[in-house]
């Protein structure tokens, strides 16, 4: 304010016309004058505006507005994170199959299926396993292309080679069936989940799920349930009905936790 002030009182006094007679000058001056003065208090008024505009501070610069971020792509996972996200998620399936058989229980799926005919016959379940899978490879790489079967086949040979591994490392003398079949459920459900999450699965009806998923919008964890409960009810040939009903509630264990932690749309990430 005084730096203009004194701008605007200088162009002022250097506006007056010199050639005003005395009387003129004062009454511009005061404010005063008659209609012959008013051509004069215009253009003192025209130059003492227009000097003032030049005397007055320049403004600060906007601030720069804040850049947000783009929320609607998320970044892909890198190559080193898909490795280890699918070490991860076969190396917890494989022990929750692990813990299933310890408690000579069964599940779901394809995993389901190859633990009854491991029961059944002196064949390791990896085995099986991996057999069973063989033709839902193709139908995987029909509907999900080269690179998701691709993560699939090596998720489920990981899990076979897993399986084997886990009853040399780990001596269960006693386990309660209700701990195994309850747990060991609870953990499959979290390794399908990470591998659900670096786009693999573990073959058979994962797929299935995951593809009416994607062109139904069914969620994967109910899709999932629907087919865990016919091939549990068929394993009623095979182990007990106690170990058949803990198997049952395992299975609805393992499908709620897909259920409420692998929805469409919720997660970004790929």
């Amino acid at each position: 304010m005084l730096f203009g002030g004194l701008c605007e009182s200088h162009a002022s006094r250097e506006a007056l016309p010199h050639g005003l007679p005395g009387r003129d000058r004062s009454e511009v001056k005061n404010g005063q004058g008659n209609s012959h003065t008013e051509d004069n208090h215009a253009g003192v008024r025209n130059v003492t505006g227009a000097i003032v505009q030049t005397c007055r501070m320049p403004k600060s610069p906007r601030a720069a507005e804040p850049r947000t971020l783009n929320t609607d792509v998320a970044p892909r996972h890198s190559a080193v994170e898909d490795v280890l996200g699918i070490l991860t998620g076969t190396l917890l399936a494989s022990f929750g199959l692990f813990l299933l058989k310890a408690s000579a229980a069964v599940t779901g799926g394809t995993a389901g299926l190859a633990l009854l005919l491991s029961y059944a016959a002196p064949i390791p379940f990896g085995v099986f396993f991996f057999a069973i899978n063989v033709p839902f490879f193709a139908l995987a790489l029909w509907k999900k292309g080269w690179n998701f079967t691709l993560r699939t086949v090596v998720a489920v040979a990981l899990v076979s080679a897993f399986s084997s591994l886990h009853p040399y490392a780990l001596g269960i003398e006693h386990l309660n069936p209700v701990y195994g079949v309850l747990f060991g459920n609870l953990v499959i459900g979290v390794g399908l989940i990470v591998l659900f999450r670096h786009k693999a699965s573990l073959g058979g009806f994962n797929i299935l799920a995951l593809l009416l998923q994607e062109r139904l919008g069914w969620r994967a964890g109910y899709v999932q349930m629907v087919f865990d409960v016919t091939v549990v009810v068929a394993a009623i040939t095979v182990v007990s009905p106690v170990n058949v009903a803990l198997s049952a509630a395992g299975a609805i264990v393992l499908n709620l936790v897909l259920a409420l932690n692998h929805r469409p749309g919720r997660y970004l990430g790929t």
